[in-house]
């Protein structure tokens, strides 16, 4: 099976806005490789560090909040 990395990253995005705190802060608690590939995109700051969260761009906060409402709400 192929995968769609772009897909997961998307999902991975939107999760995030689950545990937004301090207003632009998500737990990290996603898989290296997506954090990564988020931070490459320019959707988080750099995920690399002890923190246990993540900061989210202006761009990425704005497009987790449209793909959490675009994938999970009714």
């Amino acid at each position: 099976m192929e995968i769609d990395e772009d897909k997961i990253d998307e999902a991975a995005l939107a999760l995030f806005y689950l545990t937004i705190h301090e207003k632009y802060r998500a737990w990290k608690q996603m898989d290296w490789g997506v954090t990564n590939r988020l931070f490459e995109k320019g959707f988080i700051c750099d995920p690399k560090g002890k923190s246990k969260s993540v900061c989210l761009t202006d761009e990425g906060l704005k497009k987790s909040e449209e793909l959490f409402n675009k994938l999970f709400s009714k």
